[in-house]
């Protein structure tokens, strides 16, 4: 493990909302890789289930607390735990976020706008700010360098009616990273945003639904694989070697960047046949 050239070896990586999905797949590359992870999410059930998998996939160590992100105070304290128990912090893969519930500009009303960045841009900058805060006190005490990661969206270029708060939070927050990557490199941090396509966080729970939705979930699945040049749905095992590459220092020159992770969707025209 420790001569593959995606080694976290004695790395601390936190993912919030890494008990399930795209943010499990990050932590499940860095587990791969020898790295300590750091789970943030609310449901006790799913976070123990993500660190038996995790534990098994080979992560060095394992914790998870139950951390609102939504809570600048919670973030804080979450750091405070987590700092105390790893002693350090390397990679932030601030990954929580929940979708939007408008279907309308017209109809999106003030509740849902600041309820849904409470979580996807506030909570994100946030979790993001008091890691860095942590990797600078660290660089200043003679030992430089760190990730941190957005999860954003391929919202952040396109123009998708209706939800609105949304792509405002994806798209600020990318804002929000590159300047990040410009300010922190003097430390060697580096900040970088992801940004999945159609990607398929429960494969293997859909035979769970009625027959209506497995009949709406297979022609959504057929929707979006046929405007994918790879054609099929992400997964989130198509996460887990981007979150060991900027987990680990193969990734210490990249910074300022938007990682596209969508089987080649965000550059097919809509007229392609």
């Amino acid at each position: 493990m420790a001569n593959t050239l995606f080694d976290c070896t004695g790395k601390v990586t936190l993912v919030t909302g890494g008990n399930s999905g795209i943010g499990l797949g990050f932590a499940l590359g860095v587990a791969q890789m020898g790295g300590d992870v750091a789970i943030w999410a609310r449901n006790a059930d799913k976070n123990a289930a993500a660190k038996a998998q995790l534990e098994a996939a080979g992560a060095g160590r394992v914790e998870t607390y139950q951390v609102d992100v939504s809570s600048e105070d919670e973030i804080v304290a979450g750091y405070a735990k987590l700092l105390a128990d790893f002693g350090r912090i390397d990679c932030v893969f601030a990954n929580s976020g929940r979708s939007s519930k408008s279907r309308s500009v017209l109809t999106l009303d003030s509740a849902e706008w600041h309820d849904l960045l409470a979580v996807n841009l506030h909570g994100a900058f946030f979790t993001l700010r008091e890691g860095a805060k942590a990797m600078v006190a660290r660089a200043e005490a003679g030992e430089p360098g760190g990730s941190l990661v957005y999860c954003g969206s391929l919202s952040m270029f396109h123009g998708i009616p209706g939800i609105n708060n949304y792509a405002a939070s994806k798209g600020g927050m990318g804002a929000a990273v590159r300047g990040m990557a410009a300010e922190l490199g003097k430390y060697e941090i580096r900040a970088n945003t992801i940004a999945p396509g159609y990607t398929k966080t429960s494969i293997g729970s859909d035979a769970d639904h009625s027959p209506e939705m497995q009949a709406r979930i297979v022609a959504v699945d057929a929707h979006f694989s046929a405007k994918t040049p790879i054609r099929r749905p992400g997964t989130i095992e198509d996460f887990e070697g981007i979150g060991a590459y900027l987990a680990s220092d193969a990734s210490r020159f990249h910074s300022g960047d938007t990682i596209v992770i969508d089987g080649g969707s965000a550059i097919y025209p809509p007229y392609a046949f």
